[in-house]
C-alpha cells in the first residue's frame, strides 16, 4: 500500500516534466477525436433503438419522457467507458515514451536496459485491453442491474471490476519491457495491482483529473515495477 501512495505521488510530481507533457499532448488530442467521434456515433445509436422499443411499448405519455432518461442514462455509463478503453488503448502505443521518461529521470540504469515493444506487439496488447474491458464491464453491467436498488452497489461493482483490469493492464506496460524472460512472473502481488488501479479508476471519474489518469497510471506502475524489481533482486 505505501509502496502504491509513494508510486503515485513521484508520478503527479513528474508531470511537469517537459517529456510528459509532450507525451500527454499527444495521448490526450488521439484520445478526445476518437473519443468524440465513437461518442456521437454511440449517442445515436442508443438514443434510436431505445426509443423505438419504448415508444412500442409504453403508453405515448410516458414514452418520450422514459425514452429521455434512459437514452441519457446508457449515454454517460456507455461515454465513460468508452473514454476509459480508448484512453489505456491509446497510451499502449506511447507507453514505450512514458517509462522512459521516468526511468531516465529515477532509475537511468534501468532505461538502458528497456526493451521496447514492437508496433504489432503494442497494438495487439491494446487490443486485448480493450476486449478485456467490455467483456468484464458487459459482464459487470448484469450484477449491476440486479444491485441497482442498493444505490452504491453498481458504482462498487464497476470500480472493483475496472481496478483488477486497470492494475493488470498499467503494470504490465512496464513489465512486459523489463522481464528476463516472456515467462517471468511479474514480481508485484494482485493487492498492490488492485489498489494502483482502483486509484486510477476513482481519478477516471473525476473531470480534468480523467485526462491525467492514464499517463499518471503509467507513470505509478513504472515506480512500482522498478521498487519491486530491487526489492527482488536485493
Amino acid at each position: 500500500m505505501d509502496a502504491v501512495i509513494a508510486s503515485l505521488f513521484k508520478a503527479i510530481r513528474q508531470l511537469g516534466d517537459p517529456a510528459i507533457l509532450r507525451i500527454l499532448a499527444k495521448s490526450m488530442l488521439i484520445t478526445m477525436v476518437i473519443f468524440i467521434l465513437g461518442g456521437v456515433a454511440l449517442w445515436w445509436a442508443l438514443d434510436a433503438s431505445i426509443e423505438q422499443w419504448i415508444i412500442a411499448n409504453l403508453p405515448a405519455d410516458y414514452s418520450n419522457a422514459v425514452a429521455g432518461i434512459v437514452g441519457v442514462s446508457f449515454a454517460l455509463l456507455a461515454g465513460w467507458l468508452l473514454f476509459r478503453i480508448v484512453a489505456l488503448a491509446v497510451l499502449q502505443f506511447f507507453a514505450d515514451e512514458i517509462i522512459m521518461a521516468v526511468e531516465r529521470r529515477h532509475y537511468p540504469a534501468a532505461a538502458e536496459g528497456l526493451y521496447k515493444l514492437p508496433l504489432r506487439e503494442d497494438a495487439v496488447n491494446s487490443v486485448r485491453g480493450a476486449w478485456r474491458a467490455m467483456l468484464f464491464n458487459g459482464l459487470a453491467a448484469i450484477v449491476a442491474l440486479i444491485l441497482l436498488f442498493t444505490a452504491i452497489g453498481p458504482a462498487i461493482v464497476f470500480w472493483l471490476v475496472n481496478a483488477v483490469l486497470l492494475g493488470r493492464e498499467l503494470t504490465d506496460m512496464s513489465w512486459l519491457r523489463h522481464r528476463p524472460s516472456p515467462d517471468h512472473a511479474s514480481p508485484l502481488g494482485a493487492i498492490e495491482r488492485v489498489v494502483l488501479g482502483g486509484a486510477i479508476t476513482a481519478m477516471m471519474v473525476v473531470p480534468i483529473a480523467n485526462l491525467l489518469a492514464p499517463v499518471i497510471g503509467a507513470a505509478a506502475a513504472t515506480h512500482l515495477v522498478q521498487s519491486r524489481t530491487r526489492e527482488t533482486n536485493g
